[in-house]
C-alpha cells in the first residue's frame, strides 16, 4: 500500500463474500481477486449472487439498514476473472471513472493458435448489433474507437499464452480483437469455437494500476496467471 493511503481494514471472515478474495481495503475503495462465474453487477435474471452484491453485505456486516456500500467502477463479463475495483463513497467513484482511462491495466488471456506478429497492437471502431453482439467497423462516426496491445508469453502446437494491454475499455473489445486477428479467446461461445480451459473462458484481470482518489498515490494490484492457464500450455 502507497505511503499516505488510509489504513486497510481486516476482512472481517463472518461476512468474508465469497467467490471474491479481498486483495486491499481502506476508507475509500475495495479492490478483489473475482472468480470467474461470478457477475460483477444484478441482470435481469441474477439479483443477488453478484459481486455488488456480496461486497455491500460485506462492508455492512450482514447489516441492510447500514448505510455503508459499494459503487460500482467498472465491470468484468461474468466469466472473466481477475482484478475488480469498487469505491467506498461517491467522490472515489467519480475520480476513478473520470480517470479510468489513464489507468494501466493488463490481461492474461489464452487464445486458439498464435497471432501473426509476437508483439502487437489491434486498432478498429466497436460497434454492437441488434443481438448486442460488439463487432469491429471502419466507421468511425458510429463505432468507438478501440486499443488493444499483446505480447507472446508462450505458445505450443494449438494455444498461446497471451499478456493483454487494455488501452481502451469498450464492451467485449479483448474478445473482439482477439477474434479479429483469428486468435480468438478459448472458451468464448460468441466469438469463438474453442473449447474450454477448465470449463471457463481463458481471460483474467492481472493486473490495475491506479491513482488512489485520496491521497492520488499510484497503486498496483496483481495476480498471477491462473493455475489452468499454466495447465493448458504446459
Amino acid at each position: 500500500m502507497s505511503e499516505g493511503t488510509p489504513k486497510s481494514k481486516k476482512p472481517s471472515k463472518k461476512h468474508k463474500p465469497p467467490g471474491l478474495k479481498i486483495l486491499h481495503e481502506d476508507r475509500d475503495i475495495i479492490v478483489v481477486d473475482k472468480s470467474e462465474g461470478l457477475l460483477t453487477i444484478s441482470n435481469d435474471k441474477v439479483k443477488d449472487k453478484t459481486a455488488h452484491f456480496f461486497l455491500n453485505n460485506y462492508v455492512q456486516k450482514g447489516n441492510p439498514k447500514s448505510r455503508d456500500r459499494v459503487f460500482i467502477v467498472h465491470r468484468l463479463d461474468r466469466d472473466t476473472s481477475g482484478v475488480l475495483v469498487f469505491a467506498k463513497n461517491q467522490n472515489a467513484k467519480a475520480y476513478l471513472q473520470e480517470e479510468w482511462g489513464q489507468f494501466n491495466k493488463k490481461y492474461y488471456a489464452i487464445v486458439l493458435g498464435k497471432p501473426p506478429e509476437m508483439e502487437g497492437e489491434i486498432t478498429s471502431y466497436l460497434m454492437e448489433n441488434s443481438a448486442y453482439r460488439m463487432y469491429s467497423t471502419k466507421d468511425s462516426s458510429n463505432g468507438k474507437f478501440a486499443k488493444t496491445g499483446y505480447k507472446v508469453i508462450k505458445s505450443n502446437s494449438r494455444y498461446s499464452l497471451l499478456e493483454i494491454e487494455l488501452f481502451t475499455g469498450r464492451k467485449n473489445q479483448i474478445r473482439v480483437h482477439m477474434s479479429d486477428i483469428g486468435c480468438p479467446i478459448v472458451g468464448d461461445k460468441v466469438y469463438g469455437k474453442d473449447p474450454k480451459v477448465k470449463g471457463r473462458l481463458a481471460l483474467h484481470a492481472a493486473s490495475l494500476t491506479i491513482l488512489h482518489p485520496y491521497s492520488k498515490k499510484e497503486m498496483t494490484f496483481e495476480t498471477g496467471i491462473p493455475n489452468e492457464f499454466r495447465v493448458a500450455l504446459s
